[in-house]
């Protein structure tokens, strides 16, 4: 991690546990996380430590160098989507940002003065940000590094039909896929859920990833389309939406509809522990140039990791838009955020201090916090969304930096 300098091993270990695990919700109302996928949430709202820290604008690294007017269409549309919210609907957060921004009404005050503010105005938006919002900076337990990784929207090629080289299905939710809120059975468990399936009178766990792919689901008739290599089906479900390119060039968007809620195993570290992969060369890259080279292993690794996720196609967002997150509206490359959202409400307006994965640049910005990932978890875990391309995907894979997190949090009224 190159902004604050760590020994070389434990930047690799952090990316082998964590490496690219950011799958998207479906959009819509937001949801709780999965408790398979959240160990913070398993610690009762009321009982969580304090992760925030007052601090100063002045005091945000690079504030006054960000171009802040690239921000302010990912802020408009946090804002539009809080206005279709109730206003008492729940967004996350815990201690003093789930009181000052953990309910979607909590909000409009400042997302009403916002409709003044022009594009292209950095100061404006800079003055707005520093009337309307207080920054708190994310530390747990005396510790303010936090740990930051990246995702992107891939392009797969793809068939709407099984043949030749398309044998490998995206499938569509299964009917008989059960979610279960905890709270609903015991107030201390608010904010947990379960995933399952029915047999006889008991909830049971759901399919592995292997059982899936060995045609458990394959009487519900679930196939949206066909891929041209399970190795790209298989990171498309860690990046949890892209784009299929059908044999005649037409594009077809896909994104997260569910997952089997089985623990997610990330096969970087199974193929350090194997040997396959020095620890120090964990990449994105690494790991798919190594399943492509060993064809006759790939699948039997790629089964150890038991999640599995589900895909919906998506018509309602053009081209030029990015894919939805959990917030309910498309990802802003290099200004959305996944986070955390038992720490981070929803839509929330954060400060970001890294350095960019490929030239060690400093990274400033404002960011939004848009959406979750599986393996965010904690105040000192983000994910930067960087779009999609081979630009974007190499920074993704290469994504494993060091840096500090703002959250900015209305002001009470």
């Amino acid at each position: 991690m190159r902004f604050h300098v760590r020994p070389a091993f434990a930047l690799a270990t952090w990316v082998l546990l964590t490496l690219a695990a950011c799958t998207q919700t479906q959009p819509g109302t937001p949801q709780p996380q999965s408790a398979t996928t959240t160990p913070s949430a398993t610690i009762p709202a009321a009982a969580q430590p304090s992760y925030y820290v007052p601090t100063a604008f002045a005091d945000l690294p690079g504030w006054n160098t960000d171009q802040l007017a690239d921000a302010l269409p990912a802020l408009k549309l946090s804002c539009a989507r809080y206005s279709l919210l109730p206003p008492d609907q729940s967004l996350g957060g815990s201690g003093i940002a789930g009181e000052l921004g953990g309910k979607a009404g909590l909000w409009l005050p400042a997302c009403e003065a916002a409709r003044a503010l022009t594009p292209g105005d950095t100061q404006g938006l800079r003055a707005f940000l520093q009337t309307w919002f207080v920054p708190y900076q994310l530390e747990q337990n005396g510790n303010f590094a936090a740990e930051l990784t990246g995702y992107y929207e891939p392009e797969v090629a793809g068939s709407r039909v099984r043949y030749g080289d398309y044998q490998t299905p995206l499938l569509a939710r299964p009917r008989d896929l059960v979610q279960v809120s905890l709270g609903d059975f015991d107030p201390t468990l608010a904010g947990r859920t379960i995933l399952g399936q029915i047999s006889g009178a008991t909830l049971v766990p759901y399919y592995t990833r292997s059982e899936i792919e060995a045609g458990a689901l394959k009487p519900q008739k679930l196939e949206l389309l066909y891929l041209a290599s399970p190795v790209d089906a298989f990171f498309l479900q860690i990046q949890g939406s892209g784009r299929v390119r059908l044999p005649d060039g037409e594009i077809v968007r896909v994104a997260y509809a569910g997952k089997n809620g089985l623990p997610y195993v990330p096969i970087g570290k199974l193929l350090v522990d194997q040997g396959d992969i020095p620890a120090n060369q964990v990449t994105m890259q690494t790991i798919r140039a190594w399943l492509d080279a060993h064809p006759d292993q790939a699948k039997l690794t790629m089964d150890r990791n038991p999640s599995y996720v589900f895909f919906r196609i998506v018509t309602s967002i053009s081209a030029d838009q990015g894919p939805p997150g959990e917030l309910g509206v498309s990802l802003t490359a290099g200004r959305s955020l996944a986070i955390d959202r038992n720490v981070v409400p929803l839509g929330a307006p954060m400060w970001l201090s890294t350095t960019d994965p490929i030239d060690g640049a400093p990274m400033q910005r404002l960011m939004l916090a848009q959406d979750i990932g599986a393996a965010i978890n904690g105040p000192l875990r983000a994910d930067i969304f960087y779009g999609s391309g081979p630009e974007a995907a190499e920074r993704a894979g290469l994504a494993r930096q060091s840096g500090t997190l703002y959250l900015l949090l209305p002001k009470q009224q």
